[in-house]
């Protein structure tokens, strides 16, 4: 156990002294002793692995004191029974655990759902009470008190270091609510000690895998899981130490895999954490045969976990990417043919977490890289890959060109490739990047005549880059005839003219265009069609006045039983089609959270954040446009109703419907004759000129 600090509560209980016990003696007490809390700090030894390099904090008040005192430990003084009870037991073993179960160590239980359901949380809490009692003012006993004892009681097989077989927050997800709060209240009152109190339980986990049979490790791994949900930082404050502790214990598996899982565990609560942790540490051993497939299944799993990346988002830089990049795409790498396809299938939202936020004042900075990597003999999946890419940095930042330019005569046949991929997509290129990329061509084709004059002996590639060059300027010229907007313009020009004849002559009929019209016979044609047109719509009106109240009035006798009867129908056919529609929306409520989990593990994140926008914006539109029409329509509806029901006298029948019918149509055409005259008129006006 830890040396206490300097509390005056236990000092003056003994006289002011404190008294060291040796080997083969306990602190006696019955029932109450702390053997069994303290095994895992006095009778286990936590030396720190060689290769480490330590540091004062940890490794002064952690393992250093423990391999200096070997199960000796300074506890306050007992009392004069205690003393004598302390020597009759003199030559008995400080090991044996003594909990309330009569010091019997626990045995296995067939699960870890078993052993928690027999763990006796009311003797773990007095335990603990008995722990911050005894050593008031140092919460890293308290914590490493706590992870002992659930460590000591929760005895079950042991799972693989990964826990591949179980959910990511295994075994924590197992927990009680009420040893939940027992943890973290205990963890709330030492949070100044969680930081070494993380590396104790990783530790320590590792010297239980060099015994055999050692201890299972489902206590420590609760813990751990306590501490990284609320602290996911103190996972990565110390990556560097962890990624020498993977180095030194390189060909022990199972320890490395410990360690990837405890300070993996900071990932599923914060996504930067996580992408921390696992460049900190997974990326510089993913080229390791027994730790690549944990790498790449964390990965898989942690952006799963996390489908909006933005939180992601300037984590990984050039520096990080294109060894992933090269790890999917290269053959014959240290990875797996199917870890690399895994690899290959995640590419595209690690792409999306490297470009960030703001990808037009990033990718130039990616370009080079791209750049150099496009040779001719690379694979065509990466060639593809690395040809798009840099169409994408050239259409997005517009200072890639200048880098391209500055790139160009080091990466000549890499240049021919991207020259040519564009000449291929330049029917899909927007304007701005034909803008941008004349300027560049034109540059390119000064810089291979300079190539050319230097000497005669010009390569391959410099040709190659030539002949694209030449296309391309080919094509920039060659845009064929504008004849839409040469249309405009003559539009534009024969309005304008129009309206500057008339103002000049002070009517259309006195202008010179009227003149020209009526030469030609075109004003008078024109005048006379459109007095045809106007008889023959006058006509039209009159006989729709005369016959339209008949035939109605005899159409609403012959249909009004066939109405009456559709109108039935139509409520039946509603409230079946309401019932259908409850039913449906029932099974899609149902269906719902399959159907999205299903949907983000297919569909790639941009195009999720592309339907979240568009579903933000329909929320927008239905409540602040849909919502208020629908209310306004139905206010509407409700007065034109009432309106309806006083004219009819309190009573809607089909007689008072037919007489508003009619006389609603007849208002209607009404309006509509004295439109179109309204409208004739004023048209022979501005022909007449008067």
């Amino acid at each position: 156990m830890a040396a206490p600090g300097p509390g005056p509560g236990p000092a003056s209980a003994g006289g002011g002294r404190w008294e060291v016990v040796r080997k083969g003696r306990r602190p006696a007490g019955g029932p109450g002793s702390r053997r069994a809390l303290g095994e895992a700090n006095a009778g286990r030894p936590l030396p720190l692995a060689a290769p480490i390099a330590t540091s004062d904090t940890i490794f002064e008040l952690g393992f250093e004191r423990t391999l200096k005192k070997q199960n000796k430990e300074q506890v306050p003084p007992a009392s004069a029974p205690e003393q004598l009870h302390r020597k009759q037991h003199a030559g008995k073993s400080a090991k044996k655990p003594s909990v309330n179960d009569a010091g019997v160590k626990p045995g296995k239980c067939h699960s870890l759902e078993e052993a928690l359901r027999a763990l006796d949380l009311a003797d773990l809490q007095k335990e603990l009470d008995k722990s911050q009692s005894v050593f008031p003012e140092n919460p890293s006993v308290w914590v490493k008190d706590l992870a002992s004892y659930l460590n000591y009681k929760l005895q079950a097989p042991r799972s693989d270091p990964t826990l591949s077989q179980h959910p990511h927050d295994y075994p924590y997800c197992l927990v009680s609510k009420e040893l939940k709060n027992i943890i973290r209240t205990l963890l709330g009152r030492s949070s100044s000690v969680l930081e070494l109190f993380f590396d104790h339980c990783i530790y320590t986990m590792l010297q239980e895998l060099d015994k055999t049979p050692g201890e299972s490790l489902h206590g420590y791994r609760i813990c751990i899981q306590a501490v990284l949900l609320d602290r996911p930082k103190i996972a990565t404050m110390n990556l560097g130490k962890y990624l020498e502790v993977l180095r030194s214990h390189q060909n022990r598996p199972a320890k490395c895999l410990t360690v990837l899982w405890a300070l993996g565990q900071a990932g599923f609560t914060d996504l930067h954490e996580g992408l921390k942790v696992w460049l900190g540490v997974m990326l510089p051993v993913l080229g390791i045969k027994s730790l690549s497939p944990y790498a790449v299944a964390y990965l898989d799993r942690l952006l799963m976990m996390h489908p909006n990346l933005t939180k992601g988002f300037g984590m990984i830089g050039p520096k990080d990417f294109f060894p992933l990049l090269d790890f999917a795409f290269m053959p014959n790498n240290s990875l797996p043919p199917s870890l690399q396809e895994q690899l290959r299938r995640l590419y595209p939202r690690l792409k999306v977490l490297a470009f960030g936020a703001k990808p037009e004042t990033t990718l130039h900075t990616y370009f080079p890289s791209f750049l150099s990597r496009a040779t001719p003999n690379c694979p065509p999946g990466m060639k593809k890959e690395l040809l798009t890419s840099m169409s994408q940095c050239l259409s997005l930042d517009p200072l890639t060109f200048s880098v391209w330019r500055q790139l160009y005569t080091k990466h000549l046949s890499q240049s021919s490739l991207l020259l040519n991929h564009l000449l291929e997509s330049w029917d899909s290129s927007s304007k701005k990047v034909r803008q941008s990329l004349q300027e560049t061509v034109r540059s390119f084709k000064v810089t291979n005549e300079e190539l050319v004059a230097r000497g005669p002996n010009s390569d391959q590639d410099m040709a190659a880059c030539d002949a694209a060059c030449k296309e391309l300027l080919r094509k920039m010229k060659g845009r064929g005839f504008p004849w839409s907007r040469l249309l405009l313009v003559l539009l534009v020009f024969a309005a304008g003219f129009l309206l500057h004849d008339v103002r000049t002559h002070g009517s259309f009929q006195a202008s010179s265009s009227a003149h020209l019209l009526r030469s030609s016979g075109i004003l008078p044609a024109s005048q006379q069609a459109w007095q045809k047109v106007s008889h023959c719509c006058f006509e039209g009106y009159r006989w729709l006045e005369r016959s339209l109240p008949v035939y109605g009035s005899q159409v609403a006798a012959v249909l009004q039983p066939q109405l009456e009867l559709l109108w039935a129908k139509s409520g039946e056919v509603a409230l079946y089609a309401s019932e259908q529609c409850s039913a449906l929306l029932s099974w899609i409520h149902d269906s719902l959270p399959w159907f999205i989990e299903w949907l983000q593990s297919q569909v790639p994140d941009s195009l999720l954040h592309f339907a979240e926008c568009v579903r933000e914006l329909l929320l927008f539109l239905v409540r602040s446009c849909l919502l208020p029409l629908l209310e306004c329509v139905a206010a509407v509806l409700e007065r034109g109703w009432k309106h309806c029901v006083d004219s009819c006298n309190g009573e809607v029948s089909w007689d008072c419907m037919r007489e508003h019918l009619t006389s609603f149509t007849y208002s209607s055409w009404i309006y509509l004759q004295n439109t179109t005259i309204a409208v004739k008129n004023w048209a022979l006006a501005m022909i007449s000129g008067h």
